[in-house]
């Protein structure tokens, strides 16, 4: 148990850190992620409101089908294109991508790259 609560405070100070500086508008809204053990979650957050624009996750419903038989990374993929379409319905083109105090390699580049890929500039 020891090991899981330093990694956790670990990332905890550094997400304080980079959240620091990192900060949503309504022009320009962070794009946060969150990984469990099973699931990957992606918001759009307007920090000055304390508000969330829009969340996708690997528990929505209508992605479940898509989502069948793929790994963590690829569904990591299918959701950062999926809330960057709505991101782009809504009218927000660009984002700030907030790690979340993660490294930048696995699901939360795949998440990143899906986002990408879908239109949004990170």
């Amino acid at each position: 148990m020891k090991k899981n609560r330093v990694k956790k405070q670990r990332r905890d100070k550094i997400r304080r850190r980079v959240r620091a500086t990192v900060k949503g508008t309504a022009e320009r809204p962070r794009l946060s992620i969150f990984k469990s053990s099973k699931h990957v979650y992606l918001q759009l957050i307007n920090d000055r409101e304390n508000a969330t624009i829009l969340s996708v996750s690997t528990k929505s419903a209508d992605l479940q089908s898509e989502l069948k038989d793929k790994t963590s990374v690829e569904s990591a993929k299918i959701i950062g294109g999926e809330i960057a379409k709505a991101a782009i319905d809504q009218g927000f083109k660009k984002v700030v991508f907030d790690r979340s105090g993660y490294k930048y390699h696995g699901i939360v580049k795949a998440a990143a790259d899906g986002a990408r890929e879908g239109g949004l500039d990170l």
